[in-house]
């Protein structure tokens, strides 16, 4: 989730110069984004690491096994493994079909394993958003202290190929933001807004989603006191909507994102609503950002920078944004200490959707922008309960919609990991884990003006 606007689509139909279920993607030959294609010409297997259990010896699964009842019998949820006894302290039903297949998955790749059993239907939940959000509200505690301690021997690694260097990123964008635009307009409202919305109130439903959209993307112009004549600089294009309602505001805006299936559409939504002539829809880095703006945008961008380029992101904002300039941004965060404790860590998210991917804490954002910037904080506001109704909405209308994925050429596998992805999301967000930000930076004119003497 970034300030993309997923190609998402109105009611029943697909948002303008979206893919038609002809279009060819790996995703749908090779099944999952975490894979190389097959290199046999004959008999290429869609789900390699889903269709097959991996090897895991007795004694690996038998320890596996009586790790992960242990860490379930602490917990406020029911665990049944194939019609024995429910494990847990009572609460939502997490229903083990193979648990032979279940321990040898987490035996041999942890969490990667636990979602990947769910994708072969080896577990289900009756409710998987509650489930997990008892997880997630544990997760500390789901790994005992000692094999905490000895994570880097354990956890799979990141592969070097989804470091954000500039190729890496635009791979890595790609395999998520150019799977379909006719996917995501299937489960996004008419805005094709791919990022939290901020509703007025609780519970939200579907057709207060588009205002409740605005309600967000306004907010963040108004932090960024975009307005007539405005040089706005937009980091994160997603499906153009921010893009067209500073626009229409009387900005003129240079809008860069790194995927081809976004920069089609939004630049087709640009056009059609007669705005070509002030925003320009580019396909660049950020790194490659020119020019001076009055105003830099960027909504759940910095989840795709990577840690070891967050000081580089935030300067690229620093060095594009004009004395008494001032950025807004929206970002997903979690708490410092598990940011820490996770940051090498290849989770199933990594591996199934969002390649190359890192969420930062409040707290590595702010001290990221204060040591390497003239930027400074100038407000910060939470609106996690927010992002959790809006991920409810999506996996709703996805969940209704099943037949139309289905039409579009993606398998039963990928219906299972789309649900999972956004009940895990949903989860995070509901058991505090994940929170979502809106920031406002403004230039340090006094440090700018001392930089500049001779």
């Amino acid at each position: 989730m970034r300030t993309a606007e997923p190609g998402r689509g109105p009611d029943g139909h697909t948002a303008p110069g979206g893919n038609t279920a002809q279009d060819a993607h790996p995703a749908r030959s090779q099944g999952t984004f975490g894979h190389a294609p097959s290199t046999d010409p004959v008999t290429p297997t869609p789900w390699p690491d889903i269709t097959t259990t991996p090897p895991a010896s007795r004694p690996r699964t038998a320890v596996t096994a009586a790790l992960v009842r242990k860490a379930l019998a602490r917990l406020p949820l029911r665990a049944r493994f194939a019609g024995a006894p429910d494990i847990g302290k009572g609460g939502p039903l997490i229903e083990v079909h193979d648990p032979a297949a279940f321990h040898a998955r987490l035996g041999t790749s942890g969490l990667v394993g636990f979602g990947e059993s769910y994708m072969a239907g080896e577990w289900d939940a009756p409710d998987l958003v509650a489930a997990l959000t008892v997880l997630a509200g544990h997760v500390a505690e789901l790994i005992p202290a000692p094999l905490q301690r000895l994570r880097r021997l354990w956890a799979p690694r990141h592969p070097h190929a989804e470091r954000n260097t500039p190729d890496g990123s635009r791979a890595n964008i790609s395999r998520h933001y150019d799977l379909s635009n006719d996917l995501f307009a299937l489960f996004l409202d008419d805005t094709l807004t791919y990022s939290s919305a901020v509703f007025r109130g609780f519970p939200a439903d579907w057709d207060r989603l588009p205002a409740a959209q605005h309600r967000k993307i306004d907010r963040l112009l108004d932090l960024a006191d975009v307005g007539e004549g405005t040089r706005l600089l937009e980091i994160g294009t997603g499906w153009g909507e921010l893009a067209l309602r500073a626009a229409a505001r009387g900005a003129r805006v240079t809008s860069l994102t790194l995927s081809r299936e976004q920069r089609d559409l939004a630049r087709e939504r640009v056009r059609a609503a007669g705005l070509a002539d002030r925003v320009s829809v580019e396909l660049r880095d950020y790194r490659e950002a020119r020019g001076e703006y009055d105003a830099v945008v960027s909504v759940e961008m910095i989840e795709a920078v990577g840690v070891e380029f967050w000081p580089v992101y935030f300067r690229a904002l620093d060095e594009r944004l004009a004395p008494d300039g001032r950025v807004a941004l929206q970002a997903i965060t979690m708490p410092h200490d598990r940011m820490l404790a996770s940051r090498d860590t290849f989770t199933w998210i990594h591996k199934y959707v969002f390649p190359g991917g890192r969420i930062p804490s409040t707290r590595a954002i702010e001290e990221t922008a204060r040591d390497h910037t003239r930027l400074r904080l100038a407000r910060r506001d939470s609106y996690g309960t927010h992002y959790a109704e809006t991920l409810r909405l999506w996996r709703e209308r996805f969940t209704a919609r099943a037949d139309e994925v289905t039409a579009l050429g993606f398998d039963e596998v990928f219906h299972r990991l789309w649900t999972f992805y956004l009940a895990y999301c949903e989860a995070g967000f509901r058991a505090g884990y994940l929170d979502v930000q809106q920031y406002l930076f403004t230039k340090d004119t006094r440090q700018h003006e001392e930089s500049d003497r001779p």
